[in-house]
């Protein structure tokens, strides 16, 4: 990419990407052809869409167009409503694209949108502004006119657009010059400029070739085994209306070859019919369309208002909410509510997640002492920090008395490291840290008298025991993943050059001189022991470098940065050679600690049957220690397994053996009922950094498998973050059960990305592992409430939902089918045509809706108290395939009932008057009536948690019922629209018969009772666990009330 500063017309020969950036996918034009188009990307919406042209075919159709068009128009329409909601909020983008930005046009300085900027223009940043672009700003502001020159006249020529956010190389450009650009250079889009009142910039990447865009790619869309299923049982179901249609058919040929061609003299064939085969075709697709509510067209439509509201809940629960940073918890997404209530492995990140990622400095090793005990710097130190705390006075003591160990150990801590500071006033001094770690040594530092003050990109000022000094800063050695250290070289004011490095002791001790063996066997032991601890450790060592060490190694560095060709490797091997022979300095220990509740938590979750497994990229000896002190860990588990081999033939070696050592003494399997249970379940596998490559790869992943899963607890460490998402998809893989993985940095977004659910905490780590989840909250405690309570009741929701949902819809749709055998198979329809379009939106919809929302088996309390009440929801015992069957068994036996007992009732029924019964229209009307009510009755049943919205759509659906049937039938409506309604006064008629109550009494009795029965007999004979604890909180809510009334009577009668 060649770009040249301020020259608009030579840019744009390349066509380079403007900076408007629209997230959203509507606009006021597009939006209704576009998300029409995506609806229709559905097979039901499709599926209905043909069932509509087909009625407006008069041969075939003998029911109105609006019998479909209206439940399609309602489901389009929610649908559409609900994408305008949501794609507003991706609007946040645009809306920065029309803020407002400095920018220079040839030599002035005017204000113009972000997205309006374009590449190669000069913009002008201000402290705290937030940036839109990928810009290439001054780095040494001393030299700011030096640099603005470059910025008006250069040229710079650097690679194309690509999402690598640790990486850039390019060349500036100028009068015959060429300087070496890289990340150091950038801001990328998404920063904030702190701590420099303005700088100018020249624009290298817009819009979306930025970096952040390139790492916004399509977030895998995650679907529920809930969602997989239905779409399965919906296919099912298309067949068996296919099946349903292809035998009515085929009655249809028989009777009108049979018979129907007894009547062609009086009841002729319509064109285009000529015979009985062309009719049976014809009558095939009628009862396609009139069976086609046997395909639900609002099931889709109804799940997701089902999910919207349990979003919603967990939005608005309040004892998700953390006070202390005032975040409440969220749900990113509507479409995994129910796979909460199943899940089976939690795979967790340490640090930040199970901790609260509030370092403090705990201990330390300075020359083979170690230290650790509590002070009070105030009287010592003005300068101090208030929070701070140690603990040990000897500690103190050598800093006053000027040991150099020590003083070279808080004076590396002061240099070493990429700190801002701010210093509000005299004195009042604010650090800003990449990480916690970081900030929590500079702050030892400071409060031990070794202070930094502020910096520049050449210098570095620091008070070391009340005295200013200015360290020359020659090169920043960056930290990365793969360096595991980083080191910094500067000249003191005596011009003594020197190297000082911090970083993890197993790539830093075998990188130090020969002559530090004794040091480091007991500074070794030292790190043991803080690891021991649960502390997270650093060690610490300085180089002393003459002057042509320092221009030998710093040409090659030059060049190194220079280089166009495998820049980063020639750095890292610059690194390497300079970063060789150190002197140990010392250790530091840092500590922290676990967050509010966590050990509670994980217990609750264990007795849920859910596995925990920590990932973390901390020490073995440190993640052993967090794993006791948060109850993963217990003293009485039989044997501890430590997977450590550093070959494919020692890892599986391991693995093996501690597989049959678990099969062979722990492993007694019981079968109880219809579970298998495993008991002394008490083993914990841990895998090492060295093995963990090993252990995943694909010729040894199963035997990994089998091993991890058969322990109660599983620690990995030292791991990757590729390695996190590369563990959670072999549980995927292999074990087939629902995964939620939880962290807060972003080496947790491949993990949370991977796993079925992925939750981000909002901690000190930024957002990225929030942005890149599904639910988010702010402290992992809240992980029991969302599981056990939100998760349970959604899933139990759900489930409860689906099968009233099927079961309503085959009673209404199958009357149809054992009416066709009694017309004639002429595909005339049982109801009024008004009934079958209104059933579904109106008469049943809001009932089972509320059931969907708000219904629950026990109180959260109950489901915090008893966590087996989690489990149906992992065995997937609420709804499955059998389910399915059961209740379209019921529904069609519902729908025998209600077509026969009526037929056989009215058949030889008679008014008052003596006038028959057994006409269509009082049959129809009865049937209508009678499947209200049952399928009223029957959700009245199957609600386990009643509140007013239950009570007003289940009783105010039967009234709508009736209201709307006695308008429609009316005289006056009749009078309006002559052709469109022909039931004229036949509600009226009908409901006024005794003979027709008696008959809908016994159709509700016939359908209401075998239910009723086969649920007291459960109950009593094979209760689950949630009857028993609803029973035991009903005795106890009874037994209260009990005592209450005692009391009252006592205090009245004394």
């Amino acid at each position: 990419r060649r770009v040249r500063a301020n020259d608009r017309e030579y840019n744009e020969r390349f066509q380079y990407a403007s900076n408007c950036i629209m997230t959203s996918k509507y606009n006021i034009i597009t939006f209704l052809p576009v998300n029409l188009f995506e609806q229709f990307q559905e097979v039901a919406n499709t599926y209905f869409l043909f069932l509509l042209i087909l009625q407006l075919i008069p041969q075939i159709s003998s029911l109105s167009w609006f019998t479909t068009i209206v439940p399609l128009a309602l489901v389009l329409s929610i649908t559409a409503v609900k994408d305008a909601t949501d794609d507003y909020v991706r609007k946040i983008d645009y809306l920065l694209s029309v803020s407002f930005i400095h920018f220079k046009h040839q030599s002035t300085l005017q204000n113009e949108k972000w997205m309006n900027v374009r590449v190669g223009d000069i913009i002008k940043l201000e402290n705290n502004q937030f940036v839109a672009v990928s810009a290439w700003p001054p780095v040494d502001y001393v030299c700011f006119r030096v640099m603005f020159f470059f910025l008006c006249e250069g040229e710079v020529v650097c690679e194309p657009p690509n999402n690598k956010l640790d990486r850039f190389r390019g060349t500036l450009y100028w009068r015959d010059k060429k300087y070496t650009l890289t990340n150091q250079n950038m801001l990328l889009r998404g920063c904030v400029l702190r701590n420099t009142e303005s700088c100018f910039g020249l624009v290298i990447f817009a819009g979306p070739d930025t970096k952040l865009m390139q790492n916004s790619g399509r977030t895998k869309f995650k679907r529920t085994s809930i969602d997989r299923l239905m779409n399965t049982l919906v296919r099912w179901i298309f067949g068996f209306l296919v099946c349903m249609g292809v035998i009515l058919a085929l009655g249809n040929a028989v009777w009108e070859r049979e018979v129907g061609s007894l009547f062609q003299r009086y009841l002729p064939w319509e064109p285009p019919v000529d015979n009985f085969l062309f009719s049976a075709f014809f009558s095939f697709w009628s009862y396609v369309i009139i069976l086609n509510t046997v395909v639900p067209i609002s099931l889709y439509v109804s799940v997701e208002v089902i999910r919207l509201g349990h979003s919603y809940f967990i939005n608005w629960d309040q004892k998700m909410f953390c006070s202390l940073c005032s975040t409440a918890a969220e749900a990113r997404t509507t479409t995994l509510n129910e796979e909460l209530g199943q899940v089976e492995y939690v795979f967790s990140d340490k640090t930040g997640t199970l901790t609260q990622n509030i370092m403090s400095f705990n201990k330390c090793s300075i020359n083979g002492q170690t230290y650790g005990k509590r002070l009070d710097f105030t009287q010592f130190n003005p300068l101090a920090d208030p929070d701070f705390s140690f603990y040990d006075e000897k500690l103190l003591e050598a800093v006053k008395v000027g040991d150099s160990h020590t003083h070279e150990f808080f004076r590396l801590l002061s240099l070493c490291h990429t700190v801002m500071s701010e210093e509000k006033s005299e004195g009042e001094l604010l650090y800003k840290a990449q990480s916690p770690d970081e900030g929590a040594l500079v702050t030892a530092a400071r409060n031990f008298g070794f202070v930094f003050r502020s910096r520049t990109p050449r210098t570095i000022t620091t008070t070391e025991m009340g005295r200013t000094v200015t360290y020359s800063l020659l090169a920043i050695l960056d930290f990365n993943n793969i360096r595991k250290r980083m080191s910094v070289i500067v000249r003191n004011p005596e011009g003594k050059i020197r190297l000082y490095c911090k970083g993890a002791d197993t790539v830093l001790l075998e990188r130090l001189h020969p002559s530090n063996q004794e040091l480091m066997a007991v500074t070794s032991d030292h790190l043991n022991d803080y690891a021991a601890d649960g502390l997270r450790t650093l060690a610490l060592a300085y180089k002393d470098l003459s002057e042509d060490d320092w221009e030998e190694w710093s040409e090659s560095h030059s060049n190194a940065e220079k280089s166009t060709d495998y820049r980063e490797d020639r750095l890292a091997s610059a690194y390497e050679q300079i970063e060789q022979e150190m002197m140990l300095l010392g250790a530091t220990a840092i500590e922290d600690k676990l967050q509010e509740g966590v050990p509670e938590t994980i217990a609750v979750l264990s007795l849920a049957n859910i596995k925990i497994w920590v990932l973390t990229g901390d020490k073995q000896e440190t993640a052993v220690n967090i794993g006791y002190s948060c109850k993963m860990l217990t003293d009485d588990m039989t044997e501890v397994f430590i997977i450590s081999g550093h070959t494919v033939h020692s890892v599986r070696q391991e693995l093996r053996s501690a597989c049959s050592s678990v099969k062979k003494n722990h492993m007694t399997m019981y079968k109880n009922h219809s579970f298998y249970i495993l008991r002394s379940f008490r083993e914990m596998s841990l895998t090492s950094s060295f093995c963990q490559a090993h252990a995943l790869e694909a010729d040894m992943e199963v035997e990994f498998v089998s091993t991890a899963c058969a322990c109660k607890a599983v620690i990995c460490c030292r791991v990757t973050p590729l390695q996190k998402a590369q563990v959670v998809e072999l549980i995927k893989k292999h074990k087939k059960a629902v995964t939620l993985a939880i962290g807060d940095g972003a080496n947790d977004v491949c993990m949370i990305k991977s796993a079925h659910i992925g939750v981000g905490i909002s901690g000190q780590e930024g957002i990225q592992a929030v942005l890149a989840s599904d639910y988010s909250f702010s402290q992992f405690r809240f992980l029991q409430r969302l599981l056990l309570v939100h998760g349970r009741w959604s899933y139990l929701r759900m489930c409860r939902f689906l099968c009233y949902f099927f079961y309503k819809n085959f009673a209404f749709t199958m009357v149809h089918f054992w009416f066709g055998f009694f017309c004639g198979f002429s595909a005339q329809t049982v109801y009024d045509q008004y009934f079958i379009t209104l059933y579904n939106i109106v008469y049943t919809s809001l009932p089972v809706l509320a059931m969907g929302i708000f219904d629950q088996d026990v109180p959260d309390q109950r489901s915090l108290e008893y966590p087996k009440l989690y489990e149906p929801g992992q065995l997937n015992l609420l709804f499955n395939k059998k389910e399915f069957f059961i209740c379209i068994a019921q529904g069609i036996y519902t729908s025998l009932v209600l077509f026969f007992v009526p037929y056989a009732v009215l058949s030889d029924a008679t008014q008052s008057t003596g006038v028959p019964l057994a006409d269509y229209q009082t049959f129809a009307v009865t049937t209508a009536t009678a499947l209200v009510i049952v399928v009223s009755v029957q959700i009245a049943l199957d609600t386990g948690f009643w509140t007013i919205f239950n009570h007003v759509f289940v009783w105010g659906s039967l009234g709508t019922y009736f209201t709307i049937m006695i308008a429609l039938n009316s005289q006056t409506v009749f009078r309006i629209f002559p052709n469109q309604f022909h039931f004229v006064g036949s509600s009226q008629n009908t409901l006024m018969q005794p003979v027709v109550w008696l008959t809908i009494a016994l159709a509700t009795a016939i359908c209401i009772v075998p239910v009723l029965a086969f649920r007291f007999l459960k109950l009593d004979l094979r209760p689950q666990l949630s009857d028993t604890v609803r029973k035991t909180h009903q005795w106890c809510f009874k037994t209260v009330c009990v005592h209450i009334l005692s009391i009252r009577t006592w205090l009245m009668i004394t």
